[in-house]
């Protein structure tokens, strides 16, 4: 067996943009942003304890595949709710299940635990659909891994709209994540 065909064998092979890659290219299309270094966070819980006063809104992000091989980039704040059972009728697909290590490497060139929108950066056929939590576009920084997780990069909103539509990536925006009143927990 090849290693390097395993999502193991993968963390020898290096990023096919690199995060300095990735800020030298937001740099370009004119957007600034704020980068912290800090220990390689792998969830949101991790993050939580390590992030200290850094400002803005903390999010996650699934990336996923629907019943007909489509992928999908959800980003969120890091709170927010999403049940796979259902939410394929927020956005309009097929059937969602969570995307293998593999497919992550592939499509968009990360590993585990440093999924983020920059990551479609790599994805220059734009074969996968981003997905962007309303809610989450009122914060303002927003924070994101630069396609490693041990840094976090501060962007406002309206730039990392301009980032995904310059490589070709017009998200779709809906509201989600919000917890009703009186509600079970779920999926979080």
């Amino acid at each position: 067996m090849d290693t390097r065909d395993t999502p193991e064998g993968r963390a020898e092979e290096p990023l096919p943009t690199s995060p300095e890659q990735l800020l030298e290219h937001l740099a370009a299309l004119g957007i600034r942003t704020v980068t912290h270094r800090h220990p390689p966070l792998h969830t949101v819980e991790e993050s939580k304890a390590l992030r200290g006063a850094l400002p803005g809104g903390h999010c996650k992000n699934l990336f996923l595949k629907d019943k007909k091989e489509q992928h999908w980039l959800v980003v969120a704040l890091e709170d927010a709710r999403v049940e796979l059972n259902r939410f394929d009728k927020v956005i309009g697909s097929a059937r969602l299940s969570f995307a293998s290590a593999d497919r992550l490497w592939r499509h968009l060139g990360v590993r585990p635990g440093s999924v983020t929108p920059f990551s479609v950066v790599n994805d220059r056929e734009q074969r996968v659909r981003v997905v962007l939590q309303e809610q989450m576009l009122a914060h303002d920084p927003l924070n994101y891994h630069p396609l490693l997780n041990d840094r976090t990069t501060a962007i406002t909103a309206v730039d990392l709209l301009r980032f995904l539509r310059a490589g070709g990536h017009e998200p779709l925006i809906v509201p989600f994540g919000e917890e009703p009143p009186d509600s079970q927990p779920t999926l979080a």
